[in-house]
């Protein structure tokens, strides 16, 4: 039978420890040198054992700020070296499976589910359920794991030993949940402050950033293959359609554009409005072909995408794209309090200059000389000629990708 009990219901609130235990003392004051929670986990479950407590599997399940992920769990069964860690996606909140589960119940405000396993007296056919008595598993508790300002998420443990756990076991169990719950958040914030870093600045100014890069001007020149990509007649676009088609359209456009870019190690460093400035440093001997890569793939994305367009009855997207190579100043730029860690430099404008070209000479993407010499690939691209581009004394070669 299942139980769900309430704060009212639970012995000794307030009480804290029961019992003083050893492993206590190693969460609070022996786990600063570990810095993953999913490690933590496994260690404890492991003096868990050592201690007599008879755990045979262990969860922990979380609430991320991520763009993909709603939440992560972190699993861990007797026997196992590591704990496996899993992503569930935006919208698996609603589905059935959720909404009857023991992590929902604790969500929705339950202070324990706990659940016999042994006893099917009550006709329970949950899936969940019955995949952990196919586990061989006994009894299930869960309990939330409190951080601050409310923010709740849960721990899980199960054992395998017939009658399941003791009142000594539970109470065991029940000491951990305070000095878990310091230990979990901690780590949890350490890796949510990475993830939002990571998702507005990107990966590798994100390390720079957490590295203690802060303040203002500071920096380095580094050598890079630049890329700049704008969306073509976006005012317009955003004139006519409808608020939410524009930012679906937006989505679509750089997901196309993006994807590619990151998976052959490019950083964006920003989006801006329509268009992103993203780069692929030389200290990697593969920069140049690598963007050329990202460029045909992105392409080749959105060649797809305008065909999906098509079908709906709407007009192709189109966009251009300049690329340049040279050393750029990469750091921390703005005011005293609000600071943008991009790229600036005369290589970042003979970029944006060509990507502004391509509205004049009808080709999506230009390339200069020196990133075509340096690529090794002016038998592959079109010579247009000599161009002046605004602002630049020299006059520029100007590359093209073959029209087909």
């Amino acid at each position: 039978m299942q139980s769900f009990s309430n704060k009212a219901d639970i012995a000794d609130e307030g009480v804290w420890p029961i019992r003083r235990r050893r492993i206590l003392d190693w969460l609070v004051n022996e786990t600063r040198g570990e810095r993953f929670i999913d490690n933590i986990l496994v260690d404890m479950c492991e003096k868990l054992l050592a201690s007599g407590v008879p755990v045979a599997r262990a969860t922990l399940h979380f609430r991320t700020n991520h763009p993909q992920w709603i939440g992560a769990r972190i699993l861990w069964k007797e026997g196992l070296a590591e704990a496996t860690i899993n992503t569930f996606a935006y919208g698996i909140e609603n589905t059935p499976e959720f909404l009857k589960s023991p992590v929902n119940a604790i969500h929705q405000g339950a202070e324990e589910v706990r659940k016999q396993l042994e006893d099917t007296a009550d006709g329970d056919e949950d899936s969940f359920y019955q995949e952990l008595r196919d586990d061989g598993l006994t009894e299930y508790i869960a309990w939330p794991v409190e951080h601050t300002l409310g923010k709740r998420h849960v721990a899980t443990f199960s054992t395998s030993r017939p009658g399941g756990f003791t009142s000594e076991h539970v109470d065991f169990l029940r000491d951990l949940l305070p000095a878990l719950t310091l230990v979990s958040e901690i780590r949890l914030k350490n890796i949510m402050a990475r993830t939002l870093l990571q998702t507005y600045v990107g990966p590798h100014a994100s390390e720079q950033i957490l590295s203690g890069v802060t303040t203002r001007g500071s920096g380095a020149t580094v050598g890079a293959a630049i890329m700049i990509c704008d969306l073509r007649d976006f005012t317009a676009i955003s004139d006519l359609w409808p608020r939410d088609d524009v930012i679906h359209l937006l989505n679509d456009y750089f997901d196309a554009m993006s994807d590619p870019i990151e998976r052959y190690g490019g950083e964006i460093l920003k989006f801006m409005g329509d268009g992103l400035l993203a780069i692929f440093p030389l200290s990697k001997d593969t920069a140049c072909h690598d963007l050329l890569e990202a460029i045909r793939e992105g392409q080749a994305l959105m060649a797809q995408l305008n065909r999906q367009y098509a079908g709906n009855g709407r007009e192709p997207l189109r966009y251009g794209v300049g690329v340049h190579v040279g050393d750029v100043m990469y750091g921390n730029i703005g005011s005293r309090r609000r600071l943008d860690f991009t790229v600036i430099g005369p290589a970042v404008n003979v970029a944006s200059r060509l990507e502004t070209l391509t509205k004049e000479v009808k080709r999506p993407v230009l390339l200069s000389r020196a990133f075509v010499e340096m690529a090794g690939c002016a038998k592959d691209m079109d010579s247009l000629g000599t161009f002046p581009l605004r602002g630049l004394g020299e006059p520029v070669d100007v590359f093209a990708f073959p029209e087909r």
